[in-house]
């Protein structure tokens, strides 16, 4: 009894591997040959049902993407014929049909496949949807974030979330909104939203929402193999700098905790650890696009990471420039955020009081009331001023905004050293 129930384990793993690593390429791919978002969803979650019940009598197939794909086609076009049994005249089963009808076997390995997922991007981020259901629909159809996950990133009711989901697939299949790449004549247009979701989507894998963990390195690998798909495609200067940025900040990932999964401050992380051949990489990407001088925030936040990458370790930062870049960042897209990560930079610069004149100022506004960082930010400002009231106070009350537990973890360490 016991060899069958580890065999049916290990398969289960295998399936969840597949499930975490390559589902979404799957489904991108089903949706270009299905032509729809929910029958799709539905033909993926079906071929992993197969999975688990094949894949313990026959054997894990050699490639169980290729395998999925087309498990999941099948069983599709059965669904449409059994519907279409009883409603023949229903326009889509037949247009669907029709697609399908004369495709050939897919080959995971053919180009078209392999850019399935950055079509995907450009369906969901179409000038027809809205900006936020461009967003909300690409992080849970390409990166295959819940609903719940993209809701408390946005601050929004997951109901209404969801809504907004539902409204952006009907208006894709409703408005026959093409499954491609845009002639180049369009792309420029379109590259903003892309980059944006793209920027999201690894935002979220490099510093989680919420959860166990700090990062989710599926995500953020991700989100960088996109934005190579999109340098590739259209190696404009934004591009290069958001695929900089990223490299840059994925460059650290492993200095980032302990063995423990607690929290290591930027400061006191192991530089020797950093990824030296992704650094090397995003400079090169950085030089490239300041060169255009056509770049933008994309492009100035990898210059500030790359002034962090050259320092050999933190002391020798050159704070005075990453204050500079802030400024320029700060006028070419003004944000409340880029403000208090400019706050910080002034008070390594210019001593923590000047910091925290500016992180008050801040609150003050009302811009960050419930942002958790500008807290956390302003508490370690005080506690290094010796101010132990005002920074318990701002440790709490970051404590009580912060939904992750390495985060978490490290703001409790925090106050009991006050309290110590």
């Amino acid at each position: 009894m016991t060899e069958p129930e580890d065999a049916a384990d290990r398969v289960q793993r295998t399936v969840d591997a597949v499930y975490r690593t390559e589902s979404r390429q799957v489904l991108a791919t089903l949706i270009r040959h299905l032509g729809d978002f929910d029958i799709a969803e539905e033909a993926l979650h079906d071929a992993f049902r197969a999975a688990l019940e094949q894949w313990p009598k026959d054997g894990v197939p050699a490639k169980p993407a290729a395998w999925l794909v087309t498990v999941g086609r099948f069983k599709a076009i059965d669904g449409i014929r059994r519907r279409a049994r009883f409603a023949p005249l229903e326009e889509h089963s037949e247009q669907v049909a029709a697609a399908i009808a004369h495709e050939r076997e897919p080959d995971l390995e053919d180009p078209t496949v392999v850019d399935d997922q950055l079509r995907l991007i450009f369906t969901c981020c179409h000038p027809a949807l809205s900006p936020d259901a461009q967003t909300a629909l690409t992080l849970r159809e390409v990166c295959g974030l819940t609903t719940e996950e993209i809701a408390r990133a946005y601050l929004t009711p997951a109901p209404t979330l969801a809504q907004r989901i539902v409204r952006a697939k009907a208006k894709i299949r409703e408005a026959r909104i093409p499954y491609q790449v845009p002639r180049p004549d369009e792309l420029p247009d379109r590259l903003d939203t892309v980059l944006r979701v793209i920027y999201l989507v690894f935002n979220e894998g490099y510093a989680a929402s919420a959860g166990p963990e700090l990062t989710r390195h599926h995500l953020s690998a991700e989100a960088i193999r996109l934005g190579r798909l999109l340098v590739d495609l259209l190696p404009e200067p934004e591009a290069l700098g958001l695929l900089a940025l990223m490299l840059l900040h994925e460059s650290r990932r492993s200095s980032r905790t302990s063995t423990t999964g607690d929290l290591i401050l930027l400061t006191d992380q192991d530089r020797s650890r950093w990824d030296r051949a992704q650094i090397a990489e995003g400079l090169d990407l950085v030089r490239r696009a300041l060169a255009s001088r056509r770049f933008g925030p994309y492009t100035l936040q990898a210059a500030i990471s790359a002034v962090h990458a050259e320092a050999p370790r933190a002391e020798a930062t050159d704070w005075g420039q990453i204050v500079g870049l802030y400024d320029l960042l700060a006028r070419s897209e003004p944000s409340p955020v880029i403000e208090l990560n400019r706050a910080v930079a002034v008070a390594m610069r210019d001593g923590p009081a000047a910091g925290l004149a500016l992180i008050d100022n801040l609150l003050d506004r009302g811009d960050l009331t419930d942002y958790h960082l500008a807290h956390s930010a302003r508490a370690d400002l005080c506690r290094r001023l010796g101010k132990r009231a005002d920074a318990r106070a701002s440790y709490e009350r970051a404590l009580a905004l912060a939904r992750q537990a390495p985060e978490r973890r490290f703001l409790e360490r925090r106050l009991a050293e006050l309290q110590d």
